[in-house]
This record gives structure tokens, C-alpha cells and sequence, in this order.
């Protein structure tokens, strides 16, 4: 369970506060992906505009924006760098989903669903050329050591990914090897990328990069626990029971496996092994009646304390104290 001084127990964390603090530069972002998005070829521009247009979050964009005004400095290449990072992500989204098959994205149908895998699959190439395209504007060599650095570590996660799929041995540490990839890789290039940009120096860069990594796989953690816990579909914003049925072993289930009674682990096991959406209720129930939720909880916790003390590089201000906010914002939300 977790700690009395879980970060999960604080009051609730007023998420537009934060996005305040950004709102001019985001607004640049949104403008120059607009124009980024731009092409001849019209289905580009349809697929682009409803991933992209549909929002989601923006946490990553956001982080490189907060570091860069937290070292108190943001110039142009931080906004074509944001722009970088959400294209690498909206990259990545509508890949994962061709390879997962998935229906629905962000409480609508995804890509692939509208308009077939092979479209989702070269609008995902577009956006990687595009994002290369603008990162050589910055004309920072250290830049697209990183940019490169990342797109290859976020491929050697989904091929980890794909290599633990209906392995139902995979291990913790499997499991972490997988999001430190897929997931909390753009989280810390994005801190490391305003580092760069702002010329901080090799401790704040450090600091940082512990930040975003810490950062990104408390997110990844909560976003694996609301399979269990979320109330819907449309509040989830994707089908429940995806990962199950993709045979895809995250934590809560890895944790399920170890402390459920040898009949329950065998029909966990049996699910991950068949990737079947049929066993979701049954599989559910097993996994509630553990300390699995609650034990993915207390580690997605301590991830997020160990992002907030690795913001002790930073001086105080509003910035500092808005990505501590996001920290505890990554583990409170239910969505």
C-alpha cells in the first residue's frame, strides 16, 4: 500500500495552472506544428490534423518548454525543438497502434481505423523526416546527436516490447527496460534538449535528465494501473483491456502473478500467453484482489519523488514549482 506520505494523498492538482505558465510558447508550438503539418499530399494533411489536432496532453513539449524557462531561457530553437518532440511522439502513437491493432486513441478512433495501417504507417514516416527536418534548424550537432539517439532507443523499445508479448515470465526489470525506452525516453530528451539550448551547465543537465526519466516511467506506471482501475473506455481514452489482449505483461499483472493463488496466476498466465480480450473480467478480478494496483501505485510514487528531487539542481520559482506539480500531477490523474 501505499506510504502515509504518498504523493497520491495530496490534494488534487490543478493541471491548466501548469499549462498556464507555458501558454504563450505553447500557443508557438501549435502554431508551427500547424505550418509543419502543411503538405501537397492531402491525406498527410487529414491523418496529421486528427492525431496531432486532438490534442492530448502535450506533457512532453511542456517539460522542455517549463526546464527551458526554469533556466531562464527560451528562445526559438526551444519551440521548433517542442515541435520536435511531439511530432517524435505522434510518430510513435500512430506506429504503436498499427502494430497493437488498436481501435481507439485518445477517445477516438485511431488512425489506423479510419484510414488502414499502411496510411497510419507513412504519415508516422513523415512526421520522424519531419521532425530530423527541423532539429537541423538548430544547427546544434549535440541536438541531433540526441534527436537521433532517441528515435533508436524508442525503436528498441517496441521491438522489446514485441519480444515480451505473451511471455508471461517477463520480469520486472524486463518490463522497466521496455518504458525506460518507449516512454520515459522523451520525457529526458526533452529536459536534456532545453538543457542544451540553455546553456546549463553539466549538473542542472544531470539533474534534469533524472527529471524526465523519473518523470516518464511514473507516467507509464499510472497509465498501466488505469487499465484496472479506469471507469471507461472514454474516460481511459482507449479500449480497456488493450494491453491484455495484446498479451502484453505490464506490472500490475507481473505483480498479480507472484501473489495470486497458483489456480488464479495460471488464468493470468493463460491471458498473456492467448492476448485474449474474453479473459479481461476474469483476469480483472484476480488482479483487484491482489495488491497489484496498489503495489504499481507505491512504485509509480516513488518514481515521482525521486523527479522531484532531482529538481533540487534548480533555484526556486513558478517553474520549479509547476514541474514538481507535474510529477504529482503524472500519478493523480485518472486519465
Amino acid at each position: 500500500m501505499p506510504s502515509q506520505n504518498s504523493l497520491n494523498t495530496t490534494s488534487s492538482i490543478d493541471f491548466d495552472s501548469i499549462k498556464k505558465l507555458t501558454e504563450n510558447e505553447s500557443k508557438k508550438v501549435d502554431k508551427l506544428i500547424l505550418a509543419e503539418l502543411s503538405s501537397d499530399v492531402e491525406l498527410i494533411n487529414k491523418i496529421g490534423h486528427y492525431i496531432i489536432g486532438n490534442g492530448g496532453k502535450r506533457l512532453r513539449p511542456m517539460v522542455l518548454l517549463l526546464t527551458s524557462k526554469a533556466l531562464n531561457e527560451t528562445n526559438e530553437h526551444h519551440i521548433t525543438l517542442a515541435t520536435v518532440i511531439e511530432f517524435l511522439h505522434t510518430a510513435t502513437l500512430l506506429h504503436d497502434d498499427v502494430i497493437d491493432e488498436s481501435s481507439m486513441r485518445r477517445g477516438q478512433e485511431s488512425a489506423n481505423a479510419v484510414w488502414g495501417n499502411s496510411a497510419s504507417v507513412l504519415v508516422g514516416d513523415f512526421l520522424y523526416s519531419n521532425a530530423f527536418q527541423m532539429m537541423i534548424r538548430t544547427r546544434n550537432f549535440e541536438v541531433m546527436e540526441i534527436v537521433s539517439q532517441t528515435t533508436t532507443e524508442l525503436t528498441e523499445g517496441e521491438i522489446l516490447q514485441l519480444l515480451n508479448c505473451h511471455n508471461p515470465e517477463t520480469t520486472e526489470e524486463q518490463y522497466l527496460a521496455v518504458i525506460i525506452r518507449k516512454t520515459a525516453i522523451l520525457f529526458k530528451a526533452s529536459a536534456r534538449l532545453a538543457c542544451i539550448m540553455s546553456k546549463a551547465t553539466k549538473t542542472e543537465t544531470q539533474g534534469l535528465m533524472d527529471y524526465g526519466q523519473h518523470l516518464g516511467i511514473a507516467f507509464q506506471l499510472i497509465d498501466d494501473a488505469l487499465d484496472y482501475t479506469a471507469n471507461s473506455a472514454e474516460d481511459l481514452g482507449k479500449n480497456l483491456g488493450d494491453d491484455l489482449s495484446e498479451g502484453k505483461p505490464t506490472l500490475p499483472l507481473i505483480y498479480a502473478i507472484k501473489q495470486a493463488s497458483s489456480e488464479k496466476s495460471q488464468i493470468i498466465i493463460n491471458a498473456i500467453k492467448n492476448g485474449s480480450r474474453n479473459s479481461f473480467q476474469e483476469v480483472y478480478e484476480i488482479v483487484k484482489s491482489t495488491n497489484a494496483i496498489e503495489d504499481t501505485l507505491q512504485r509509480a510514487d516513488n518514481e515521482a519523488e525521486k523527479a522531484i528531487a532531482a529538481l533540487s539542481v534548480l533555484k526556486d520559482s513558478s517553474y520549479k514549482k509547476a514541474l514538481i506539480l507535474l510529477a504529482k500531477f503524472s500519478i493523480q490523474r485518472d486519465y
